[in-house]
């Protein structure tokens, strides 16, 4: 009896198990409130490998061309290498020709897949021929197509009675001496078998000077994934729809008050301390943020100053700052930093009072002492 109590508990509790588990997957999705977008271009993930040969190009025809040497047929890798891998042996095969510096700028045109689009223009180039069916890479020889390295001999015979095909500023030429020469151009993914089939044999007829080799990148099964793009910020924003009646002249009064009384509390204001004066004067309090406001305002006209009177103006804002309470001195100098046009003829002025003064002390010592 004891033992079929047991086995009844038991089977209540593991036919209960997912629906604990779906609790617990219910309550941290509740608890997690993070908000994730991506943004994802029109057109399919593009290959690393593309985009570096890309990169290279910017650098220099050149080394398009040698880096295109030593990558022919690393493709193959991707299949049995992970992402990552594959990745660095792409940065591995670029740092043969290039610096650490210019590596550093590899990666980071990888982060952002700035030449993704460059990839993706070639794809559409080909996609007007349109590529025949069935290709993995072909070559145009004048308007004429083939899938056949063998039938490239052929179409090169009467290549010339045909119209010359248009190329294209970013269009990637094998290095030779001649220009009139038959345009065979290569669609092909560069880093797989078939173009490295294609590419040795066009290289050569190109060395000879039989040819003017082009390539342009094709991808005959592109991949599934989405190309999402990186740089772009998303903000969500929420919107209360709640409003409040507000009086706006007490709004506007009171934040004029209280800027006022932000600024220039414990600050001195022509010779008046109001800080002081309103712990003194409470019942006035009102009255004097007024009279605050009316010399604070007159403070703010900016008068032009004679050349010499800009001699001790940084002395003068120095010596207030100095000679304010350590925790006001920040706000002082902040003040007078982001104001300092308008502060110069208050710090004059100051300054005339205490050489008039100065001026009065020494003249009444002479009086008396000589």
């Amino acid at each position: 009896m004891a033992a079929g109590r047991t086995l009844c508990v038991v089977q209540l509790l593991l036919g209960s198990m997912p629906l604990w588990l779906s609790l617990l997957g219910a309550t941290t999705a509740s608890a997690s409130k993070a908000v994730t977008a991506r943004l994802a271009a029109k057109w399919p993930e593009t290959p690393l490998l593309l985009e570096a040969s890309e990169f290279m190009a910017e650098e220099s025809n050149e080394k398009f061309w040698q880096f295109l040497e030593t990558v022919q047929e690393l493709a193959i890798y991707k299949q049995t290498e992970s992402d990552y891998s594959y990745y660095n042996l792409i940065l591995k095969k670029a740092g043969q020709f290039l610096d650490n510096l210019h590596i550093n700028l590899l990666k980071f045109a990888f982060s952002i897949r700035a030449y993704s689009p460059t990839v993706q223009m070639f794809q559409q180039i080909a996609a007007d021929e349109p590529p025949p069916d069935g290709c993995h890479a072909f070559v145009v020889v004048h308007k004429e197509h083939t899938c056949k390295t063998n039938d490239i001999k052929k179409l090169l015979k009467k290549a010339t009675s045909r119209p010359r095909p248009y190329l294209f500023k970013g269009d990637h030429k094998f290095p030779t001496n001649k220009e009139n020469l038959p345009v065979v151009i290569l669609y092909a993914e560069m880093g797989t078998r078939i173009f490295g089939k294609f590419h040795k044999v066009l290289s050569e007829k190109a060395r000879r000077g039989e040819i003017l080799y082009v390539l342009r990148h094709y991808i005959q099964k592109p991949s599934s994934r989405k190309m999402y793009l990186s740089g772009y910020g998303v903000e969500l924003a929420i919107k209360s729809t709640e409003y409040k009646a507000l009086d706006d002249t007490q709004v506007k009064n009171l934040a004029v008050n209280n800027t006022v009384e932000d600024e220039t509390e414990a600050s001195e204001v022509q010779g008046f301390l109001f800080g002081r004066l309103k712990e003194i004067h409470s019942e006035l309090r009102d009255n004097l943020t007024a009279f605050q406001k009316y010399l604070i305002e007159s403070n703010k006209e900016m008068m032009p100053l004679k050349v010499w009177e800009l001699q001790d103006l940084s002395f003068q804002a120095a010596s207030q700052i100095m000679s304010t309470p350590v925790y006001d001195a920040i706000k002082l100098m902040k003040d007078i930093s982001q104001n300092y046009p308008v502060k110069a003829s208050m710090m004059m002025s100051v300054l005339d009072c205490k050489q008039q003064s100065g001026v009065a002390v020494k003249n009444l010592r002479s009086q008396y002492l000589y």
